[in-house]
């Protein structure tokens, strides 16, 4: 047969965990290509970029989604486990899982929801793909793509010390444009020595202002108090204007109160940061890169 699509693996790949213990994705790719009988030359196809084995990316993709969903998680680095809430899907014979499905699931549909291209437009693309324009198929992509490495960057942060999280954030801010060299700007971090302030930068390079900054590696999402306590903690240094990151996000309150506040003050939750380090290229390394080109009509004008 040919190589089964990312939402056809899925229901092999729960059932391949369905032992409860945990395993590596390469031996899970190996069971789906037996399971599937593909031939060698479908086992050796690589995508047009030649970066990955079109097989393992769609086994990859299927693992991704059931994760989202909750019914599979990773112990340990490197593998992965059947949840509770999977072997109960499991007992209950689906006859396929898909994205539809999936939707079963909060998380899940927070996951999907989180997506810059609406949801309307995404269930056209897995529905009718022949519909839309190869530009928009691979803009969709990318799109796709990048959601799926800002949530894959919250994670790896959460599993980081908090100075480690400090750290990240000064260095973000330099690669941003603020503070000069990182060595000046990670001197002064932490040695502020006043509550609700984890650290100060220079506005820009010859130091004509400052920010000061506050930084939560955080599950639970940041209420008004933490942001009333860090509007304190400026006040205190007479300071002008902050920055208060976090890896989870605000409550419509805090946000609120930010706005109103005498002093500077901004907010960036888990999605921001992540898409910050994207943009500034923090923690994250380009893989593959496409150029888009087009007729150049001016070429051909003849005099």
């Amino acid at each position: 047969m040919s190589i089964p699509d990312y939402q056809t693996c899925m229901l092999p790949l729960l059932k391949f965990a369905s032992d409860g213990k945990a395993h590596k994705l390469t031996d899970a790719i190996e069971s789906l290509s037996s399971f599937f009988n593909l031939t060698t030359d479908e086992r050796e196809a690589v995508l047009p970029s030649g970066t990955q084995f079109i097989m393992a990316n769609r086994v990859g993709w299927a693992r991704t989604y059931l994760k989202k969903a909750g019914l599979i998680c990773d112990p340990k680095r490197g593998l992965f486990q059947i949840t509770e809430r999977g072997q109960a899907l499991l007992r209950s014979n689906p006859l396929e899982i898909n994205t539809k499905s999936l939707q079963q699931y909060e998380e899940f549909n927070d996951f999907r929801n989180k997506t810059r291209a609406k949801s309307t437009q995404e269930e056209q693309e897995t529905e009718h793909p022949t519909y839309s324009t190869p530009q928009e198929a691979l803009e969709f992509g990318y799109l796709k793509l990048t959601e799926n490495l800002s949530d894959e960057l919250l994670e790896k942060i959460m599993t980081c010390s908090p100075n480690f999280f400090e750290r990240l954030v000064v260095e973000l801010l330099v690669k941003m444009g603020y503070g000069g060299s990182l060595k000046e700007a990670a001197s002064i971090v932490g040695k502020s020595g006043d509550a609700g302030i984890d650290g100060i930068i220079k506005e820009d390079k010859l130091g004509l202002d400052a920010i000061y900054i506050q930084a939560k590696r955080w599950d639970s999402v940041v209420g008004r108090p933490e942001i009333q306590k860090f509007v304190g903690a400026l006040d205190g240094q007479k300071a002008r204007k902050g920055i208060f990151i976090t890896t989870s996000s605000f409550t419509k309150e805090a946000v609120e109160y930010a706005k109103n506040t005498t002093v500077k003050v901004v907010l960036v939750d888990g999605d921001r940061l992540a898409n910050l380090m994207i943009e500034n290229c923090l923690g994250v390394s380009t893989t593959q890169t496409y150029e888009i080109k087009k007729v150049d009509t001016d070429y051909f004008e003849e005099d």
